[in-house]
């Protein structure tokens, strides 16, 4: 049975650059590895963001590597990008909204509206040390991510 009571993981951070500049970085999932402490490497296949374009990305955590698949769900342009991984059902997304003084709210969210699925539960089990720490090391993840995405958009 997959793990189906998964709270949502979010992370919001205020930036001081417009949604246009915002929007050009975070819509290519090239950009991650340059923002993500997990993420090496994403690749679209095709070259083209788009919904439906598929991703190959690899993933490091010390010596453990892992690939996984995704497919971006959403891309509606200087508001949200959003991306399902196929291995585990999560979706990874970031969400822009203009803010008064002419900055951006930047938002990153994992979300389960399926569950995590079973392979996914048992590999974090096994490998990872459990879906508490690795729960909170992803939510750890998204603020630095956001954190590297504020000081690329503020250059």
């Amino acid at each position: 049975m997959p793990l189906t009571d998964v709270a949502p993981l979010e992370a919001t951070t205020e930036i001081a650059a417009p949604p246009a500049k915002v929007w050009a970085l975070v819509s290519d999932l090239r950009n991650m590895p340059r923002w993500s402490p997990q993420n090496v490497k994403t690749f679209v296949r095709g070259g083209e963001m788009k919904v439906g374009a598929k991703l190959v990305n690899v993933n490091r955590r010390g010596l453990l590597v892992w690939p996984t698949q995704g497919q971006v769900v959403d891309l509606t342009p200087e508001k949200r990008v959003a991306f399902r991984i196929r291995e585990n059902w999560t979706v990874w997304s970031f969400d822009l909204e203009p803010t008064a003084d002419g900055g951006t709210r930047v938002t990153q969210r994992r979300e389960a509206p399926k569950g995590i699925s079973d392979l996914s539960v048992t590999l974090t089990k096994r490998v990872l040390g459990g879906q508490e720490s690795f729960t909170a090391e992803l939510q750890q993840g998204m603020q630095q991510t956001l954190a590297r995405i504020k000081a690329d958009a503020e250059r």
